[in-house]
């Protein structure tokens, strides 16, 4: 007979509950992703290669999962399983939509399944944020912002710059959509962003007037390929891996959250190692920079190329799950493992209770 002490309760924590812990605490969530950065530098984190669903009848679809594990205080394995069906923005809903399970590291049971398409958008953001932070450390601050995309990962950018103290005298906005960009600049209005915000008519002028430059566009392919744009020495949050050409990432000094992960899967840098034949063209990783390892020169156009590392989403969700639990808000699955003798025998664990109900 199983020992009930040893099968942990299984919870569901809901984008409502995962959105008040975050909100609340975003300058937490930025100092969690850096922990996260450093710990997979030092090897206490396994974070395998990505697996890719496609679909023949749905080219431009694709489903992702990501299994990973981390130690240190996170201490949490899991997976998170996150689609991308671009089609659906043209229906007004969102691009991504995502779960993070969530597994005990004693016993492999799953703890809980959390909504992930606002940890994941927070874990990106935060990368972000943490990424314009040092590599702007040696240049100053940018003062003037460009979008190119104004979907929801630019809204969260946003969000983690104007938290963590950015400020801007100039917001540039350009997507394909005028009217998501026009949508995007009164969102920005109602947030209480002070700066002169300008819709771009084309990607180029965005580029040219603005020193930080953050891509978050649906992108398959590269579509900027001309490297004069970047003359000025902008700081580049390529955060869609797909939008720079071969010869605007070999123009510049190149930071990657992790060299294997960021060199596949047809992203921007991967084109210019099959090109090359060598990843010379890489400067180092962001554990690089946060440990002083190297200082990209700063009159070149500077590059962050982040694919996006599963760890980075068990960490921040292992951070909901332990201040939902602690509140005693997680909504437990009764009898979620159910038949738990090997030999069929009575004495199934009592079914876990609980009359917590989702923060409102």
């Amino acid at each position: 007979m199983p020992e009930p002490e040893l099968i942990p309760s299984f919870s569901v924590i809901t984008g409502s509950q995962v959105e008040s812990v975050l909100s609340a605490s975003v300058e937490k969530v930025v100092g969690i992703v850096e922990e996260a950065y450093l710990l997979h530098d030092a090897g206490a984190s396994n974070n395998p290669p990505s697996y890719f669903l496609r679909f023949a009848d749905r080219p431009s679809a694709r489903i992702i999962a990501l299994p990973a594990s981390i130690g240190g205080r996170f201490g949490v394995d899991g997976l998170k399983w996150i689609s991308s069906f671009p089609e659906n923005v043209d229906k007004g809903i969102p691009r991504a939509s995502a779960v993070l399970v969530l597994n005990d590291p004693a016993t492999g049971y799953p703890l809980a399944c959390l909504e992930s398409s606002i940890i994941s958008a927070a874990r990106t953001a935060a990368s972000a944020a943490l990424a314009a932070d040092h590599l702007s450390r040696r240049r100053g601050r940018p003062r003037r912002v460009g979008f190119v995309g104004t979907g929801l990962i630019a809204r969260y950018v946003h969000t983690y710059l104007a938290a963590t103290g950015w400020s801007f005298d100039e917001v540039g906005l350009f997507d394909l959509s005028a009217e998501h960009a026009r949508g995007f600049r009164g969102y920005l209005r109602g947030a209480g962003e002070q700066a002169d915000v300008t819709v771009h008519a084309d990607a180029e002028a965005l580029i040219r007037s603005s020193d930080l430059v953050v891509f978050a566009t649906v992108a398959a392919t590269p579509h900027v390929h001309r490297p004069e744009w970047f003359d000025h020495a902008p700081i580049v949050l390529h955060l869609s891996l797909r939008d720079l050409g071969e010869e605007v990432i070999l123009a510049a000094d190149n930071i990657v959250d992790d060299l294997d992960h960021c060199l596949k899967a047809q992203t921007s840098p991967h084109l210019v190692e099959q090109r090359t034949g060598n990843r010379d063209f890489i400067t180092g990783t962001l554990a690089d920079i946060l440990l002083g390892r190297i200082a990209p020169a700063p009159d070149r156009p500077l590059v962050f190329s982040p694919f996006g590392l599963g760890i980075l989403d068990l960490a921040v969700g292992r951070h909901v799950y332990d201040r939902v639990t602690a509140e005693g808000e997680a909504v437990v699955v009764p009898d979620f493992f159910h038949d738990l003798d090997r030999h069929g025998n009575a004495g199934n664990r009592p079914p876990a209770t609980s009359t917590a109900q989702p923060r409102r």
